[in-house]
């Protein structure tokens, strides 16, 4: 399909009237010096001649110029043609450079979203093959020094428990990647259900607790204090929310710290749930970023602590998936508040 063209008379038009009325003026005044004025023939004369012109003129425009302004939407729709066939093309300077700004303006701005993302999939893929490549590293030394014949029953034993852990980790990976493509994609359903938010918390803290007990770090959330909250979502997936959230605040917590759960109804339909702690905190830099895949703030320490690298990742999308959202404050040296 070819493209269709708005043409314009502007500049034919005149140019067309600038060279008639300077012709009739020399026309009159050759009439005034040699000739009697002859009106009749004046007037039949200025308006040929400016017929004459305006066809001349606009016949050379397109002939010329338009040609190379076809040229110019060629090669651009080249690129885009939904964006500069989905109307005709005009031939009117002004609106054409307008256009061809727009169109450049537009395509800058993919440009730089390409980089970004560009940029995004090379960090993805480094992270990705360095959170695989440590357990599978571990296993493959713990495997060859077994396969080189280790006599002794409790080295082989403890070889063996060390191997099938970094198996586990390969497989909490893989399974987390796997979740977080099924949540982006909505092809994990909700099994959306009414349950109460404030046992399934207690849940939580007491299969923490000992985890917690082991760097004395207090969790504070008294059951007692909160009447039944009831809320509507898949209860398995907001389990899995508050056990990485209240995990992290352990893992990345100091020793003899808290960890404080609070339920506020704002409404009668609406909770806000914060989880706050008096640890390490986090730099505001990282803030933006700390929901991304594989992110760390800290890369060295949070691999020595353990963990896939994407449970907080997994934590917005499950969080999104309710249409709901999760904000961060943090404060280096006085810890983080989730909201």
């Amino acid at each position: 399909m070819g493209i269709k063209y708005r043409k314009s008379y502007k500049f034919a038009v005149k140019s067309s009237v600038f060279i008639t009325l300077f012709s009739t003026l020399l026309l009159l005044l050759l009439q005034y010096l040699f000739f009697n004025i002859n009106m009749l023939f004046t007037a039949t004369f200025t308006l040929l001649f400016f017929a004459f012109s305006f066809f001349v003129l606009q016949y050379r425009v397109e002939r010329f110029i338009y040609r190379r302004i076809q040229k110019i939407y060629k090669e651009v729709s080249i690129l885009d043609e939904s964006v500069l066939r989905s109307q005709p093309v005009t031939t009117d300077m002004q609106t054409l450079m307008y256009e061809v700004n727009k169109f450049a303006s537009e395509k800058k701005i993919e440009i730089e979203s390409l980089k970004v993302q560009e940029e995004y999939r090379r960090e993805f893929i480094g992270n990705v093959a360095h959170e695989l490549k440590t357990p599978l590293f571990t296993v493959q030394g713990y495997v060859s020094t077994l396969l080189s014949g280790v006599k002794d029953k409790a080295i082989r034993t403890k070889y063996l428990e060390r191997a099938d852990k970094g198996i586990e980790r390969l497989i909490d990976i893989v399974s987390d990647l796997d979740m977080i493509t099924k949540l982006e994609s909505n092809e994990l359903k909700l099994n959306k259900q009414t349950f109460d938010i404030v046992e399934l918390f207690q849940n939580v803290f007491d299969l923490l607790e000992m985890k917690a007990d082991k760097k004395d770090i207090t969790l504070m959330f008294d059951k007692d204090h909160y009447r039944a909250m009831y809320v509507n979502g898949d209860r398995e997936k907001i389990n899995q929310v508050l056990l990485n959230l209240i995990d992290n605040s352990i893992k990345y917590g100091k020793n003899n710290g808290t960890t404080e759960v609070s339920i506020e109804g704002l409404t009668d339909k609406k909770l806000l749930i914060r989880i706050t702690d008096n640890g390490y905190g986090i730099e505001k830099k990282h803030i933006p970023r700390l929901f991304e895949r594989f992110y760390r703030t800290d890369a060295s320490r949070s691999r020595d602590i353990g963990g896939s690298g994407l449970g907080l990742s997994i934590v917005k999308h499950i969080i999104e998936a309710h249409d709901k959202h999760i904000y961060v404050e943090s404060k280096v040296g006085v810890g983080s508040e989730l909201l």
